[in-house]
């Protein structure tokens, strides 16, 4: 097979994800990757996808798997099916470009990454937010010690929706923490400077139909105390701002495709402080400190262009010419741990799929 030649895909899913975002983002990748055939459960959609691709169309994944002209199947169906599915490719020697979330639960993220590992082939898990130009500026406002040592990170995606499909249903997957859960929880871990000891976690249904969670909080803390404070709400009639990093030299804000900025002049030596043991006056707190803040409020844009559907192009590197792949399997497990020791002790369990007789 010529390193030049398109990747041979066959999508899984026509729906939301797959339909809606995963071809509309193949536009202009042409010379990369081409669709072959699609599976689906809805007659008029594959009949879309033959008129629009002249792909071969299927309603049995199994179909679409043994299909030799199938290079990588690209699964962007339901939460519940996607570490099934998955299962299913690797077994038969077929590369995934796999949706988030990996799977419902860490234990079935470890099953996967296991049979990746039995396999031939390879896992590619679809975490697009890791481009968000918003989280990479944020990475190197943190790397860069403007704001000191950053202790604490605050993320928020907030908004009020009374939702009522499928992603409202535990049974399928649904909820707050398996749909934006994986975005956020893996962002959170890319900005933590080592692997959280800690995670607490508070998840509650207040405007969804169902009974999935629509309100999540996750606190989660480093080895070496640095705090990431996630909330995702579809509950919430008030907004929040994106991020709020917290420094020992001052802090950021980031919302509505800004950054507002307050940090103390790294011009300026600050003065020793010492603890005084003695009386107070009775009109402030101890000795005056002058302290010379900078205020500034910038774009956002980071040094290093990125963009969403920059994940595609990594895909084919890492097909093609062998690159790696910036977002391993050990990272989506990973979220994975987060997200289930989040649910753990709640009300918000994943049902057990019932074994076919």
């Amino acid at each position: 097979m010529a390193k030049s030649e398109p990747i041979r895909i066959g999508l899984v899913g026509i729906g939301r994800a797959g339909g809606a975002m995963h071809c509309k983002e193949l536009e202009g990748r042409e010379r990369q990757f081409r669709i072959v055939a699609a599976c689906d459960v809805m007659p008029d959609r594959l009949d879309e996808m033959a008129k629009t691709y002249g792909c071969n169309t299927y309603t049995d994944i199994k179909d679409l798997i043994a299909d030799p002209d199938v290079e990588l199947v690209d699964i962007a169906t339901r939460s519940i099916d996607h570490c099934p599915q998955a299962m299913l490719a690797l077994k038969a020697g077929k590369s995934v470009f796999l949706e988030k979330p990996i799977s419902l639960t860490y234990a079935e993220a470890r099953r996967l990454q296991a049979a990746e590992a039995r396999s031939a082939s390879k896992l590619y898990v679809r975490h697009n937010r890791r481009y968000d130009p918003t989280l990479q500026h944020v990475r190197e406002i943190v790397d860069s010690k403007l704001l000191g040592d950053v202790y604490e990170i605050k993320m928020r995606v907030l908004g009020f929706n009374r939702r009522d499909d499928w992603q409202t249903l535990l049974k399928f997957g649904g909820g707050q923490l398996l749909n934006w859960g994986p975005h956020l929880v893996d962002a959170g871990l890319q900005l933590m400077q080592s692997e959280p000891k800690r995670v607490w976690s508070d998840l509650k249904r207040i405007a969804a139909a169902g009974d999935a969670e629509d309100h999540v909080k996750i606190i989660m803390q480093d080895a070496k105390g640095r705090v990431v404070d996630v909330q995702i709400s579809g509950a919430a009639a008030v907004t929040e701002p994106n991020y709020t990093l917290l420094g020992s030299r001052g802090a950021a804000v980031v919302q509505d495709g800004k950054i507002k900025l307050r940090y103390l002049d790294p011009r300026r030596k600050r003065s020793s402080r010492r603890a005084n043991p003695n009386t107070p006056p009775t009109n402030g707190y101890g000795s005056q400190d002058k302290l010379v803040w900078i205020e500034k409020e910038i774009p956002i844009g980071p040094k290093k262009k990125m963009a969403f559907t920059m994940i595609w192009d990594d895909l084919y590197r890492a097909i093609r010419k062998g690159a790696k792949f910036p977002v391993t399997t050990d990272q989506a497990v990973a979220v994975m741990k987060v997200l289930s020791d989040a649910r753990k002790g709640t009300s918000f369990q994943i049902p057990k799929p019932r074994r076919k007789k």
